[in-house]
């Protein structure tokens, strides 16, 4: 299944939404009984995710369902209990930036306040920041709490997938000396624009990735690349902190980031930052230099 959560004018808590094809359908339309938000999905993934395959109606989304691309959406979880972040996990942006290979999965986190949707635009004041990058990378949401797990059955704590973009300021990256500021700035992490269910992407390891800016590719890999597997990842952290549901964790940006180019290559108002994850979709997002900005 594909999962998003649609932003309603008259609504603050985003609604579940079912997407078929192009187009989605609230889940409370399809009857009583069913998760109808993110959050009630996860109080109970097991069952929520029994209750919706079998309130799953095609034709129904097809029929009554709005564009996707009409909607204003949140990101598909949206308001995680944590973003655990893993740097260096891609072998080509480990060498665009001479460095070595992680012994062992490098994890960082990203405030949750940094979450936005697809469609919403990503925003800082220059004042702050001047060298905003992109980074694309897969999403793993968590649906169950999950604490020691081994890689032979860390999957099975995977509620989905989606597209994440670590949007990082590299000019506070480097004055700070870490990274946890950079990363975290408000919309400077877009998730999007659907979760897909597990059933769907049996194997993540195998997926094309990639970015563009205003329509030039700067990304391309697949997640085969990575350092660490999203099972690897999973049980290494939950081997140092509870994994709870609903928890976000980004697996890595590959090679082509703009701060390793020659010249380097940073965000600027008006661009369209587009992250691809074969099987998930396109999170979409605009840059907007805002002074001032509060």
């Amino acid at each position: 299944m594909r999962l998003i959560s649609i932003r309603q004018d008259d609504d603050p808590v985003a609604a579940l939404g079912l997407v078929s094809d192009d187009r989605a359908l609230a889940v409370r339309s399809l009857g009583r009984g069913l998760p109808e938000t993110m959050d009630e999905l996860l109080a109970d993934a097991t069952a929520g995710l029994a209750a919706l395959r079998d309130a799953w109606d095609g034709d129904r989304i097809a029929h009554d369902g709005a564009p996707l691309a009409a909607l204003t959406l949140a990101s598909p979880v949206p308001r995680p209990g944590k973003v655990v972040a893993i740097g260096r996990n891609y072998a080509d942006h480990v060498t665009e930036q001479g460095a070595i290979p992680p012994p062992e999965p490098l994890i960082f986190a990203k405030f949750t306040t940094s979450v936005i949707g697809a469609g919403e635009a990503i925003r800082w004041d220059p004042a702050l920041t001047s060298q905003v990058d992109y980074e694309a990378e897969l999403a793993v949401v968590i649906g169950w709490r999950t604490r020691n797990v081994s890689e032979a059955d860390a999957l099975r704590s995977v509620l989905g997938y989606s597209a994440l973009n670590d949007v990082s300021a590299r000019d506070l990256q480097a004055g700070d000396k870490q990274w946890v500021r950079g990363k975290s700035l408000d919309t400077f992490c877009p998730i999007g624009p659907v979760m897909v269910t597990t059933d769907e992407i049996p194997d993540p390891g195998d997926l094309a990735i990639s970015c563009r800016v205003n329509g030039r590719e700067l990304q391309s890999a697949r997640t085969s690349d990575m350092f660490y597997s999203v099972a690897q990842i999973i049980s290494h952290c939950s081997r140092a902190f509870t994994l709870e549901p609903g928890d976000v964790i980004a697996t890595g940006t590959p090679g082509g980031v703009g701060t390793f180019r020659e010249p380097p290559i940073y965000l600027q108002d008006g661009d369209e930052v587009v992250v691809t994850i074969e099987g998930i979709g396109r999170l979409v997002n605009v840059c907007r230099v805002e002074a001032g900005r509060a």
